[in-house]
C-alpha cells in the first residue's frame, strides 16, 4: 500500500483507475456525455407547449424550475447549453469538482452565451484544514475568489460550505465569518452548506440558529421511511431555508447487488430516472433537484419529469414494488453508522464514498480527491493488515466487497 498515496499525472491515474474499474465490472454503464454529441436533441419545454414546475427558494426570494443541474460529472459544455435551452436555470457546482475545471467550463459557458443574469450558480468551498481560525477564514475566502475567477463573475447566487456531516460543524465560527463576509461584499447573495450524512441533525441545527439562506442535501428514494429526515426538511423549510436535493436518482448499484441478473433488466430503464425523481419533487419542502446527469437522453428524462410531476401508472409500481424496497437496502445512505464496526478504526464512511464517485459516477478524479482526504492510518492501508473485513452495515450494503473494489483501484 506504500505506492497508494502517490499523487498521479492525469494520465496515469485514468489509466490505473478504469483498468482498476473493468476488473471489478464497474464500466458497464458508465458514459461519458461528449459520447452523446451526436443524439437527437430532445424536445424543449417552450417547443411542446409545456413548462416546468416552478418553485420558491425559501426566504431569498428565487424562483426556480424544480429541476435543476449538478454539474459535477458532466464535462460537456454542449450539454450545459442545451441545459440552458430547455429551461434549466440552476447549476450546481464546487471549488473541487474536476480540479476546478467545471466551474472553469460553466463560467466559459455562461460568458459565450451572455446569460450570466438568467442563471443561479452554486458552488462549494471545502473547510480548510487550517487548525488556526484566522487562517482557516483567510484560506476560504481565497478559495471563493478563486471560484469567482474560473466562473468569471463577480459573483455567485449561493456559496456552501461544502460536506458538513455533524453538528458542531454547522456553524463554524471561522467560515460563518466568511460567509458574512463575503455577503458584504456581494461576493455571494445567499450562503449555505452542503450535507451527504447526519443530515436530519444538521437540518435542526441550522433551522434554530436561522443563519442559513439554502442547504443542498442529500434526499431521495432510500430515505421513503425515514421520517426524522423528512420532519427535518420540513423544518428547516418551514423557517425560511430552500432546500435543493441531491444524490436523487439512487445513482448506485443497489439493484444489482439485491437482484439476480434478470430481475435487473427492469431496472435499467427511463422508469427508474423518472420514478425516483419525482418522489423527491412531489415533496413541496424541496424546491428543486440537482440531479447529475450526463447525457441528452438523461436530460431529456429529467426535464420530462419536472413538466409533470404526477407519477405515471408504471411509476407507480416501480415505487411500489415489494422487490424495489427491498433492494434498496443495498443503497448506501452515508448514515455513517458503520463508522464504528472497523475493529481497526478504519474511515469506512469516506470509503464507501470513494467507491460511490468511482463505480456509481465514473468521476475517478473525485474518487481520488475523497480518498487523499482520508488520513493514513484510516485508509486502505489500515484494511491491508486484515485477512477478511469485519466492517457492516445497518443495512444490507456489503462493505467487504466494495473494500475489495476500492483495492483494485487504489491498490
Amino acid at each position: 500500500m506504500s505506492n497508494s498515496r502517490k499523487r498521479l499525472n492525469r494520465r496515469e491515474f485514468i489509466s490505473t483507475a478504469l483498468a482498476g474499474a473493468a476488473s471489478v465490472g464497474l464500466l458497464n454503464r458508465l458514459a461519458p456525455a461528449k459520447d452523446f454529441i451526436e443524439a437527437a436533441a430532445p424536445v424543449s419545454p417552450a417547443q411542446s407547449g409545456n413548462k416546468m414546475t416552478e418553485r420558491k427558494l425559501g426566504k431569498t426570494g428565487i424562483v426556480l424550475p424544480v429541476v435543476s443541474m449538478g454539474v459535477m460529472n458532466a464535462d460537456n459544455p454542449e450539454l450545459v447549453k442545451k441545459s440552458y435551452e430547455l429551461g434549466i436555470r440552476h447549476f450546481d457546482t464546487a471549488f473541487g469538482y474536476m480540479r476546478g475545471r467545471n466551474e472553469e467550463m460553466l463560467g466559459k459557458v455562461f460568458t459565450e452565451m451572455k446569460c450570466r443574469d438568467k442563471v443561479v450558480i452554486a458552488t462549494k468551498i471545502p473547510p480548510p484544514g487550517q487548525r488556526d481560525a484566522q487562517k482557516a477564514k483567510e484560506e476560504f475566502l481565497r478559495m471563493a475568489d478563486t471560484s469567482l475567477k474560473r466562473l468569471q463573475t463577480d459573483h455567485v447566487d449561493m456559496i456552501y460550505i461544502h460536506d458538513v456531516s455533524a453538528v458542531e460543524n454547522v456553524h463554524p465560527a471561522a467560515l460563518t465569518e466568511a460567509l458574512a463576509q463575503l455577503k458584504k461584499e456581494g461576493k455571494a447573495r445567499f450562503v449555505g452548506f452542503s450535507t451527504h450524512s447526519n443530515m436530519a441533525a444538521c437540518l435542526n441545527e441550522a433551522a434554530r440558529t436561522g443563519f442559513y439562506d439554502v442547504i443542498l442535501t442529500s434526499f431521495n428514494y432510500a430515505h421513503a421511511e425515514n421520517k426524522e429526515l423528512s420532519d427535518a426538511l420540513a423544518n428547516a423549510a418551514s423557517k425560511g431555508i430552500g432546500l435543493i436535493a441531491m444524490k436523487t436518482q439512487c445513482s448506485q448499484y443497489w439493484y444489482r447487488e439485491g437482484l439476480s441478473n434478470v430481475e435487473q433488466m427492469y431496472y435499467q430503464g427511463a422508469i427508474i430516472q423518472s420514478a425516483v425523481l419525482k418522489w423527491v419533487l412531489r415533496h413541496d419542502f424541496i424546491t428543486t433537484a440537482v440531479p447529475g446527469y450526463t447525457t441528452y437522453e438523461q436530460l431529456s428524462e429529467d426535464v420530462s419529469a419536472g413538466l409533470n410531476l404526477a407519477l405515471s401508472s408504471e411509476e407507480k409500481k416501480f415505487l411500489d414494488d415489494r422487490k424495489v424496497k427491498l433492494a434498496m437496502e443495498f443503497y448506501c445512505r452515508q448514515c455513517s453508522q458503520c463508522a464504528s464496526s472497523c475493529p481497526k478504526g478504519a474511515d469506512i464512511p469516506s470509503l464507501m464514498r470513494t467507491h460511490m464517485y468511482a463505480s456509481c459516477y465514473g468521476n475517478f478524479y473525485q474518487a481520488r480527491d475523497t480518498y487523499d482526504g482520508i488520513s493514513r492510518e484510516r485508509g486502505l492501508e489500515t484494511c491491508a493488515s486484515c485477512d477478511s473485513c469485519r466492517a457492516r452495515c445497518v443495512h444490507s450494503i456489503s462493505i467487504p466487497k466494495r473494500i475489495d473494489d476500492l483495492k483494485a483501484l487504489f491498490g
